[in-house]
């Protein structure tokens, strides 16, 4: 496998999700080596903020300050299949805007329904936000499934429907598509990789697993880390 970024620097990679809970096992069990100097590898953490609003602006900034060689997203997610356990890990394929729009008359309209935007139209493709880097980046082979991305999460019967027929998701997030959109309009390569907490509709926390989520998240992250940093 060959990895495209400047041979006489070190690899910048960087963790992001919306809120430090999210990587901070990771962080605290870190390997030092991929944190100091290396030649080969540096990896920083970040925090993007909640919803697609705060993780575009966040994101855009680290671009252009930081100039990553590789930004890789996690965090917990919503699973519209509850065929799937909790606690699992996956990758995103591709991003969906779930709720930028309007709804009338029951049914929900998208901006590629509403003319306000041509379906392939940089950064999307076919109305999508594929990654296009997954191919390379997958190195865990994690399963990869779609999401579609929401600032307001699904709680409505009706419109979990409709979010399902419309795109195919496995899974629902709030950040997703803002990593998509920015790392596909500045050519940064990305993985998204996320861990299963709960299913979509049910508000009864009790029976969410997020403990077990964020552990099985962080655990991946460490084993992605290790990979990459013996591929570099």
């Amino acid at each position: 496998m060959h990895f495209t970024y400047d041979l006489y620097r070190p690899m910048r990679i960087i963790v992001t999700a919306a809120t430090v809970d999210e990587w901070m096992p990771a962080y605290l069990q870190i390997d030092p080596l991929y944190t100091s100097e290396s030649k080969r590898m540096k990896v920083s953490f970040h925090q993007s903020g909640v919803g697609m609003l705060a993780s575009a602006v966040s994101l855009t900034k680290l671009v252009f300050e930081e100039k990553p060689d590789l930004i890789i997203q996690v965090g917990i997610a919503g699973c519209f299949d509850d065929k799937m356990p909790l606690g699992k890990v996956i990758c995103i394929s591709e991003e969906n805007l779930g709720d930028v729009g309007v709804k009338e008359e029951g049914k929900w309209k998208d901006i590629f329904d509403m003319k306000l935007e041509k379906s392939s139209y940089p950064p999307y493709e076919k109305r999508k936000l594929p990654n296009q880097w997954l191919k390379e980046y997958n190195l865990l082979k994690l399963p990869e499934v779609a999401s579609v991305t929401i600032n307001q999460i699904t709680t409505n019967e009706d419109h979990k429907q409709q979010l399902l027929k419309k795109y195919e998701p496995v899974i629902e997030g709030m950040e997703g598509a803002a990593l998509h959109y920015v790392c596909r309009n500045f050519n940064i390569p990305f993985i998204q990789i996320r861990a299963i907490s709960n299913y979509i509709g049910e508000r009864d926390k009790s029976k969410w697993e997020i403990k077990a989520a964020i552990d099985n998240l962080n655990q991946t992250i460490l084993k992605y880390l290790e990979k990459l940093y013996k591929l570099s």
